[in-house]
C-alpha cells in the first residue's frame, strides 16, 4: 500500500530521504520536522532519529509495488537535492520515477540551483518526462522568486510552483514556462498570517497567463476552520496528468470546479463548424491525444492511458 497523505494537491507520498535543515523564512515552522521529532528517541520508529538526515534505500522500490496509478508527492518529509544527498542516490530515485512511469511524480524543493544543475547534467534522462513534475517551493520575493528563474532555466517538461507557506504580497511573477501554481497560508502554532490580496494578485496572474492555479488553505491554528474557499469558490485547477487520462484534467479551462468551464465528462471539449456544419471533439479522446503526443520522443512504446480515470475530482 502507498503512503496515503491528506495534503490536497496529490494521492500518496514517497519518502526515499527522511530529515531536512533550514534554508530560508520558509522553513521556520516547518510541519516534517514538527512531526518528526516528536518521535526522536523511539526505538524502531522512522523517525527515530527525529529530523536528522537520512537515506533510507529499502523504500526506493516501493512505487514499483504500488499499482494503481496515482498522484506521488516525493519526499514530502525531506528535500531530495539537500545538500547531504549524494548525486548517485538522487540519480537511483529517478530512475525508479522513470521506470514506474503509470504514476505522476511531484518532486518539489527549495535548493533550487542543485536542482537546476542536476537536471541539466545527470538527470537528464528524467527531465523531460511527462510524468515527472519538477517544482520549487516559494515563500518570499528574496528567497522564493529566484527559485523560479532556476526552475524555468531547466530542461524540466513539466514545472511546477509551491507558493507556500506565502508570507508576503510576491508582485509580478514571471509564470513563464511554469505549468501549474499552488499557493497556501502556513498551518500549525505560530503560523504566520496570509492577506487575501496576495492571493488573488497570483491567481489573476495564473488567469491571465492561463496556469492552472490551485488554492490549498487560509492556514492558521486552526486551518480547517479557516478553509480553502477564495472568493466564494475552490480553486483546484491542476495540469493535465497521463496517469489520468482518458479523463484527467487538461488545463486551467478544464477545471471541474469551475462553472465557466468545461467539466470532467465526455462531453464536447468545443464545437467547431464551418458554413453551418459543426462537428465536436470528445474531451475523452481529445485527451488521450495529448497524453500521446506528450510522450512522442521519449522512446515509450507503451500504453499510457492506464488505470484511474476518475481522478481529480473537485
Amino acid at each position: 500500500m502507498s503512503q496515503r497523505t491528506t495534503i490536497e494537491w496529490t494521492d500518496a507520498t514517497w519518502n526515499p530521504v527522511r530529515g531536512c535543515s533550514k534554508v530560508s523564512p520558509g522553513c521556520a515552522n516547518c510541519y516534517a520536522e514538527t512531526f518528526a521529532e516528536r518521535f526522536r528517541g523511539v526505538p524502531g520508529h522512522p523517525f527515530e532519529l527525529g529530523f536528522d538526515l537520512q537515506l533510507v534505500p529499502a523504500k526506493l522500490s516501493d512505487p514499483l509495488r504500488w499499482r494503481k496509478p496515482q498522484m506521488i508527492f516525493v519526499n514530502s518529509m525531506s528535500d531530495l537535492f539537500h545538500e547531504d544527498v549524494p548525486d548517485a542516490y538522487i540519480q537511483e530515485v529517478a530512475q525508479v520515477m522513470v521506470k514506474a512511469h503509470w504514476h505522476t511524480f511531484q518532486v518539489l524543493t527549495k535548493r533550487s540551483e542543485r536542482m537546476s544543475a542536476l537536471l541539466s547534467s545527470h538527470l537528464t534522462f528524467a527531465s523531460r518526462l511527462p510524468h515527472i513534475w519538477w517544482g520549487v517551493s516559494v515563500e518570499n520575493k528574496k528567497h522564493g522568486l529566484p527559485r523560479i528563474d532556476h526552475l524555468r532555466h531547466t530542461p524540466a517538461k513539466m514545472r511546477f510552483l509551491s507558493i507556500e507557506p506565502l508570507l508576503e504580497e510576491l508582485g509580478m511573477v514571471n509564470l513563464e514556462g511554469i505549468g501549474w501554481v499552488i499557493v497556501g497560508g502556513e498551518s500549525g502554532q505560530g503560523a504566520r498570517p496570509i492577506q487575501k490580496d496576495w492571493v488573488r494578485s497570483i491567481r489573476d496572474q495564473c488567469r491571465k497567463m492561463d496556469v492552472p492555479f490551485f488554492f490549498k488553505q487560509w492556514g492558521g491554528v486552526r486551518k480547517k476552520e479557516n478553509g480553502r474557499t477564495l472568493d466564494g469558490r475552490t480553486w483546484d485547477q491542476m495540469p493535465f496528468a497521463c496517469h489520468d487520462n482518458p479523463l484527467g484534467k487538461l488545463d486551467a479551462r478544464m477545471d471541474a470546479s469551475n462553472p465557466e468551464v468545461i467539466t470532467e465528462s465526455s462531453q464536447p471539449v468545443e464545437e467547431y463548424g464551418a458554413e453551418g456544419q459543426n462537428r465536436t471533439v470528445d474531451t475523452s479522446l481529445f485527451r488521450a491525444v495529448l497524453c500521446q503526443l506528450s510522450y512522442l520522443g521519449t522512446g515509450k512504446t507503451e500504453p499510457i492511458w492506464k488505470g484511474n480515470i476518475s481522478r481529480h475530482e473537485a
